[in-house]
């Protein structure tokens, strides 16, 4: 699609049609950023967004096996590390 740009003050714009805008899920704020010398308008999403549903999809801490619990030390552990 081809749009113009158009005068803002200093600077330019671009204007977003409406079914273009509810395509992508945009609301009042998106993040704008450049990538490979385009600019790429992306949906603005909330820092740590969905971790608390992520967090109860990995199901009860109680099913968690400890992975390292039967590791032999390593020379790190042996020479190196210190509390």
């Amino acid at each position: 699609m081809k749009v113009a740009l158009v005068r803002i003050g200093n600077s330019r714009g671009v204007r977003i049609p409406k079914p273009v805008i509810a395509h992508c899920g945009f609301s009042d704020t998106v993040e704008l950023r450049v990538e490979n010398n385009c600019v790429v308008i992306a949906p603005h999403v909330r820092a740590r967004q969905g971790w608390d549903q992520a967090f109860r999809d990995a199901g009860e801490p109680a099913a968690d096996e400890l992975l390292l619990a039967g590791a032999a030390p390593n020379d790190f552990d042996r020479e190196e590390w210190r509390w």
